[in-house]
């Protein structure tokens, strides 16, 4: 697999994307999910020019945090379990899966710096997906004032994976309501500007909707 030549296609493809709803394409973070893939082909990405690089469990992330010395901006995308945050906390530059009190408090807990995390939302609604529900979206914002070290710069989801794209924008088109009802309020610890969402099989119709961070898989660096 040529990581470059597939970065190529996606970029043609989020420009593309950007055309359609007046965007630039500056506005959005393409982060490479690197948590099938060897260190070797998530070196390969680097070379490509890919400088955010996505692992969601702590094993991985470790493993090629220890490797790889590119000046790259970690993200943690996966469900992070509190124990765990101890290792990962200040290594990782985002977390993507703030999604419950207790993770906050042992983030706030782990870290000596402000933390950038994105709150988890579950749009759909399955049952099989982590993430807040819609309705308690704002509530949990407001509650991770008194987290010193924690900064909530954005709402993350992920969509069905499925082929419906008025299904997919539905969702993409809550989250992005979600984010501007916490951005109304014009909280010091949560500026809440960003959106992370979009992966592999969607992020075009997520870049139409207004995602600023996309989170791409296989067709980027492939699936081992």
């Amino acid at each position: 697999m040529e990581v470059e030549t597939n970065l190529k296609h996606i970029r043609r493809n989020m420009e593309q994307a950007c055309e359609k709803v007046n965007r630039n394409l500056d506005e959005i973070t393409l982060i490479a999910v690197t948590k099938y893939v060897t260190i070797e082909r998530t070196e390969e990405a680097i070379k490509a020019g890919i400088t955010n690089l996505g692992e969601n469990r702590q094993e991985g992330f470790l493993e090629k945090y220890e490797h790889i010395q590119d000046n790259v901006q970690w993200h943690f995308i996966g469900t992070l379990q509190s124990r765990k945050v101890k290792s990962v906390a200040d290594k990782v530059d985002v977390i993507h899966s703030l999604d419950r009190t207790s993770l906050a408090k042992e983030i706030n807990k782990r870290t000596n710096e402000l933390k950038d995390c994105f709150v988890q939302v579950n749009v759909s609604g399955e049952e099989s997906k982590h993430g807040l529900s819609p309705k308690d979206v704002l509530s949990f914002v407001k509650e991770m004032e008194k987290f010193e070290n924690i900064r909530i710069v954005g709402l993350m989801t992920m969509a069905p994976h499925i082929d419906d794209e008025q299904e997919l924008r539905a969702t993409f088109r809550r989250l992005a309501q979600l984010r501007d009802m916490v951005k109304e309020e014009k909280l010091t610890h949560a500026p809440c500007e960003y959106l992370s969402m979009g992966m592999s099989n969607d992020y075009t119709i997520a870049i139409e909707e207004g995602a600023t961070h996309i989170r791409i898989g296989s067709k980027l660096v492939g699936s081992e």
